[in-house]
């Protein structure tokens, strides 16, 4: 009978916990802040907490719930999907001209990128920025959708680019707000307040995008940073 005691006090403990738990996950009076709610859905704006990647990962399940995140820190426009072949397209499609307040040229590319790029502009790009003295106004880049095979020092390899379902964009530098411009090729060297600006946008970047690639890892990037939103978790 005491064993039976216990069983039921801790099954009472367990029903109670559950009920506290979903009380503050779903109670608008609850004091639990979204950020650290696993059912309210991702806010770019809102402090990381260890959620933010399981928010993340949510919120690009589909088109739908990507293209609702990614509404209000983006300036987008949802188009028809593009099919060029069975190995180039871009599903879903969004054409970008903003992220944040940061404007860039405008580019065709996948919510994926468009919401990861929104997060790594709220939460790296404006914090590096702040070690210049200057606000980032403009991306400059080398487009997203491109059909083509990837590319080695040794030439095209067999497989399709990451660009040919446009799951990938490539960074190459930036504009300040007094009208400079900062190129990568020109300032990843040395220890220069640009050297370090560039490599903690390398290295913000491994937080939000699966696949990042810059000069370290080939001279086919010494000019550009290489963001994807597949892979296997390579940061080079």
């Amino acid at each position: 009978m005491r064993r039976i005691g216990r069983v039921l006090v801790s099954l009472l403990w367990l029903a109670l916990l559950g009920a506290g738990g979903l009380w503050l996950m779903t109670d608008p009076r609850s004091p639990l802040p979204d950020a650290w709610n696993p059912i309210t859905p991702l806010d770019v704006s809102a402090p990381p907490s260890w959620l933010t990647p399981v928010k993340l990962r949510a919120a690009l399940a589909t088109s739908e719930t990507c293209i609702a995140a990614l509404e209000g820190h983006a300036e987008f426009q949802h188009l028809d999907p593009l099919h060029d072949s069975d190995q180039c397209y871009i599903d879903p499609r969004l054409r970008i001209s903003s992220v944040g307040p940061v404007a860039l040229e405008p580019l065709e590319t996948t919510c994926a990128v468009a919401l990861r790029l929104a997060m790594w502009e709220r939460h790296t790009l404006r914090a590096a920025a702040a070690t210049l003295g200057q606000e980032v106004t403009a991306l400059r880049h080398q487009s997203s959708y491109n059909c083509r095979r990837i590319r080695t020092p040794s030439g095209d390899g067999r497989r399709m680019s990451s660009h040919a379902t446009a799951e990938a964009i490539d960074i190459r530098g930036v504009i300040l707000a007094n009208g400079q411009r900062l190129d990568l090729l020109e300032s990843w060297q040395g220890e220069s307040t640009e050297a370090q600006f560039f490599r903690a946008l390398r290295d913000g970047a491994c937080r939000w995008f699966v696949t990042v690639l810059g000069p370290e890892f080939n001279r086919l990037h010494a000019d550009h940073f290489h963001f994807q939103s597949t892979g296997w978790g390579a940061c080079r």
